[in-house]
């Protein structure tokens, strides 16, 4: 028998396939592939393998229970994430970012679930502005479990059972053979979905019983498991943590500048237990010398070993109200690595120098060893620097002097930052504040001040001052970048201001700079909460990527993360691009096309955390609100649509929904264009912005909505 000539073989590989598949005039089978490639039996492993790796990516779809396979590209198909609303309907966002959201009806949903990867074939003639497409193929599940409220009991072993994801209108008959005990109605149960019975209603095995579902607790692993949130470290990960030294050693010690008698301090909340970034600010005869050390995670966890893969996988870690879900071990993002006071930690120090005007003039960067002075918190600090408690300032004893070098350089950095147009929006975050059986006690605005306002300006100067340095030595980074506004909501906002007493200050440029002072003109009038509310909602979102794009919000033209390696991958990149140039280590850097998904992969991860900080503030929100029913709130319109307006409540930290349905003195109708909505008989205007009184009539924690009518229109 003839042996194979090498050269006349092509080439086994994703590329080379694709390549085959886009030849042909139709679907190709395996035997095909065979014929093409005339592999011997291991050869024949690693076809099957690329087919699979191509149809998780969603470029090949099988067809015919596997016998071939077809080119998404070519089946007037389209692969992506199904996004689910509350109202049932569905849209695929597609994997290729040029093509248009697609809709889905709940008919044409198959059994796919919310966040699961589909492939959708589009419908005839809806190739518009909206095509309209049908789930023929779930690619890869978002849940394989999920938690469930049981409704009642249908006999010995089977309960009846909703889903208590607020878009997934999905009932279980869960068999509870294996479950440790009966579950009580109104429990939540962990399932496991087995098949599909009837439209909307599935088989399903109990897996755990969480507990009751208006257990602030239950809450928590409810909004885990719907985001898919990870939770405990696979073996293979503490096993490589267990290996780790409980101390830096003396040789890491002796190899670094060491700062050991620089008084470094953690300035974080009290209950913060990861403190990654420390400060020391000098003043000089030529301004301010300040260094931000930051905790060198990358000395630990070495590209490619267990502990990165798993930070990768995780991108960034999860906060919750009562939890925290890290993208390292605790005894790695807590010990370590974490900027403990009085012990020896290894960092990477970013040096800058300020003029007496707070000017940056210059920068280096160098590994070292610390040792923080002092864990502060911001409340000593508000307390020693803005309110200059005599008390406060002699606890902090020779630590003081450093922090007013600190405050007074935070002060130049924050007008500098102003001057050049970094905008500022008044968007106070809500804090959950809970009593000692775990139970929520209150949710009040948090509270912010200057002592924050100090951390938050030493970081974005180190951030920018790594990311000019890279970028100008033509090192790999990963960007913060943040587009600019989307320009037809901008128009919007300026054709409402048209019709205003400030037509006169609509900006000419659309740039940070010109924005920024139109927050100054409104600010303290009655069109301030109108004009941040429509101008945040013009904002694109920040996200990862090698090409620098500049970060629009920050008004800053090189922009990075480089301060939190405990808790953002993208730190750790932008790590070890910094040390790669330093000389201090030598690994591949990742190239650009790796560097370009990883980015899209990060900030998808990202996005993922912030839905599911949100969804757990509103889900907690409206357990402390179910027992306040016909209680009384000030508010303010804070969105209008075409069924009714939303209103943010004044006295707690919360906005609810009041519907066109419940105004019984006349008609009233959407002008969207004025963010307005007006009664058709008596002209009776409710505008974005208005204040306005409320009583608070349901609130349901299924749909985690809180339903409002009007009382009488607050004073001004």
């Amino acid at each position: 028998m003839a042996k194979k000539n090498k050269k006349d073989t092509p080439q086994i590989n994703a590329k080379e396939i694709l390549k085959l598949f886009r030849k042909k005039s139709k679907p190709v089978s395996a035997k095909e592939l065979y014929q093409a490639f005339n592999p011997d039996k291991a050869q024949k492993d690693t076809i099957q393998n690329i087919l699979n790796r191509l149809e998780e990516e969603g470029k090949i779809i099988s067809i015919g229970q596997g016998r071939a396979y077809g080119l998404i590209e070519k089946m007037d198909m389209v692969t992506g994430t199904l996004e689910v609303v509350s109202s049932g309907i569905g849209f695929v966002l597609p994997e290729d970012k040029r093509r248009k959201d697609v809709f889905i009806s709940p008919v044409n949903m198959s059994d796919a679930f919310p966040g699961d990867k589909v492939a959708a074939a589009l419908l005839p003639n809806t190739k518009g502005k909206n095509p309209e497409g049908r789930i023929v193929r779930v690619v890869e599940r978002s849940l394989n479990y999920v938690p469930v409220r049981i409704m009642k009991k249908m006999d010995s072993t089977l309960f009846w059972g909703q889903s208590t994801h607020k878009s997934m209108q999905i009932n279980y008959m869960v068999d509870v053979e294996d479950l440790s005990r009966e579950p009580r109605i109104e429990e939540v149960v962990l399932v496991k979905p087995r098949e599909n019975m009837d439209r909307g209603l599935w088989a399903a095995d109990g897996i755990e019983i969480l507990g009751m579902e208006d257990d602030a607790r239950v809450q928590e692993k409810i909004v885990k498991f719907l985001y898919n949130v990870p939770g405990e470290f696979p073996e293979i990960v503490t096993n490589a943590t267990s290996k780790l030294p409980s101390e830096p050693s003396e040789h890491d010690i002796n190899q670094r500048w060491d700062l050991r008698d620089h008084p470094f301090v953690t300035i974080d909340s009290a209950q913060a237990k990861d403190f990654d970034d420390g400060i020391y600010v000098q003043e000089t005869t030529s301004g301010y010398k300040l260094f931000v050390a930051i905790a060198d995670v990358t000395h630990y966890v070495k590209p490619g070993s267990p502990l990165d893969e798993e930070a990768r996988k995780r991108s960034n870690s999860y906060y919750f109200p009562q939890s925290v879900e890290p993208m390292f071990p605790v005894e790695l993002s807590n010990q370590l690595c974490s900027l403990n006071p009085d012990t020896p930690r290894l960092v990477m120090v970013a040096e800058m120098d300020f003029s007496p005007a707070g000017e940056q003039k210059n920068s280096r960067f160098y590994s070292a060893v610390i040792k923080s002075w002092g864990r502060l918190t911001y409340s000593q600090v508000k307390r020693a620097l803005l309110d200059e408690d005599p008390g406060e300032q002699d606890n902090l004893g020779n630590l003081y002097p450093m922090l007013q070098n600190a405050y007074d350089l935070a002060k130049l950095l924050y007008a500098k930052k102003r001057e050049r147009g970094s905008l500022d929006f008044d968007l106070p975050e809500p804090e959950i504040l809970f009593n000692i059986q775990g139970e929520t006690a209150d949710i009040k605005p948090r509270v912010r001040h200057f002592g924050h306002q100090i951390i938050e300006e030493f970081m974005i100067a180190a951030n920018e001052a790594v990311a000019s340095y890279l970028e100008q030595n033509n090192e790999p980074c990963m960007f913060r970048i943040h587009p600019k506004p989307d320009q037809d909501k901008l128009a919007s906002l300026f054709n409402v201001l048209k019709k205003t007493n400030f037509a006169s200050k609509i900006p000419d440029n659309s740039d940070a700079k010109s924005l920024q002072t139109l927050l100054w003109e409104v600010e303290d009038s009655d069109l301030e909460f109108l004009v941040n509310r429509l101008l945040l909602r013009t904002m694109m979102q920040a996200s990862y990527n090698p090409d620098n794009q500049g970060h629009f919000g920050l008004a800053s033209q090189s922009y990075c993360h480089f301060t939190s390696p405990i808790r953002r991958y993208a730190d750790i990149i932008v790590h070890r691009s910094l040390k790669n140039h330093l000389g201090i280590i030598s690994t591949t850097q990742l190239g650009y096309k790796k560097m370009l998904k990883t980015g899209d992969y990060m900030s998808k991860q990202e996005r993922n955390a912030m839905s599911a900080e949100r969804e757990i503030m509103k889900r907690l929100t409206v357990l402390f609100l179910k027992d306040k029913i016909g209680t009384s709130y000030s508010g303010v319109i804070s969105s209008v649509i075409d069924f009714g307006f939303w209103v943010e409540l004044t006295e707690v930290s919360a906005d609810g929904m009041v519907r066109l349905s419940s105004l019984t003195d006349d008609y009233y109708e959407l002008y969207s264009g004025d963010q307005k909505i007006v009664g058709q008989r008596t002209g009776k205007t409710y505008i974005l912005g208005q204040k306005l009184n409320v009583r608070l009539t349901n609130v349901s924690l299924a749909r985690q909505q809180i339903d409002l009518e009007l009382e009488e229109t607050a004073s001004d």
